[in-house]
C-alpha cells in the first residue's frame, strides 16, 4: 500500500495534457489527467471499448459529444460515458489546471 494524494505533484510544464493511471486491472483502469487550455484534436472523436466514468476534481471544461450535445463540468460535476460514445474535450480552462479523475470499465 502506498498512501498518496491526488492534488501533489502537479506537473510544471503543461505544454502536452497529462495522462497518469493511478490504478489498473483487468477490467477498470482509474487515471488523473490534468489539462490547461487542452482540447482534443479538431478531427475525430474519442471511441472507446470501455464505459468512462470522469469527475472533475478542479477547473472548467466542456466534453461535446457528436449528436451535438455540449456539458459544461465545473468541479464536482461527472458524467458517466457508456462505451462507443463518441466524445471529446471542447475545452478546457486556459488559465487554471483542470484536473480530472477517468474511471474506465467494462
Amino acid at each position: 500500500m502506498q498512501l498518496d494524494n491526488i492534488f501533489k505533484a502537479l506537473p510544471e510544464n503543461l505544454d502536452l495534457e497529462i495522462f497518469e493511471t493511478l490504478v489498473e486491472s483487468s477490467s477498470i483502469r482509474i487515471e488523473r489527467i490534468v489539462s490547461k487550455g487542452h482540447t482534443s484534436p479538431e478531427r475525430g472523436w474519442y471511441d472507446q471499448n470501455e464505459n468512462e466514468w470522469v469527475l472533475v476534481l478542479e477547473g472548467k471544461a466542456i466534453l461535446e459529444f457528436s449528436d451535438g450535445t455540449q456539458y459544461p463540468l465545473t468541479a464536482g460535476d461527472y458524467l458517466n460515458i457508456p462505451a462507443h460514445t463518441q466524445h471529446k474535450v471542447a475545452w478546457s480552462d486556459p488559465d487554471k489546471i483542470t484536473i480530472w479523475l477517468a474511471v474506465f470499465y467494462l
